[in-house]
């Protein structure tokens, strides 16, 4: 099993509530559900009952967060992601700085079309 769908469930079981987990794992709402629907489709059996803003573990839920917390316990801590160095390459200036434009007044970079 995938250890971030196991970590995904375990952040669910432990708040009991999708919107608050998913703030806490620092992912989007849609992401977190269908990461527990893939989850679900793995085991073979639901593991939360959702009804009017409450979120239960199902029984099978109670018994697959065990294991879950196991795993991830057994499992490798993630490699830290490499940082890259800031910096690139700088934009070149566009020439002279334009002043200020004042309704009324002629643009003052526009010169007027002579005929």
């Amino acid at each position: 099993m995938n250890i971030t769908l196991l970590r995904r469930f375990v952040a669910v079981a432990e708040e009991l509530h999708f919107p608050r987990a998913a703030d806490t794992l620092g992912i989007p709402l849609a992401s977190l559900y269908s990461s527990i629907e893939k989850l679900e489709t793995e085991v073979g059996h639901p593991l939360f009952t959702r009804s009017r803003g409450e979120t239960q573990l199902t029984k099978v839920g109670i018994l697959f967060l065990e294991e879950a917390k196991q795993e991830i316990a057994a499992a490798p801590a993630p490699a830290e992601k490499s940082v890259a160095n800031a910096g690139g390459k700088a934009k070149a200036s566009k020439g002279k700085g334009r002043a200020p434009i004042v309704k009324g007044k002629p643009k003052p970079y526009k010169n007027r079309q002579g005929r």
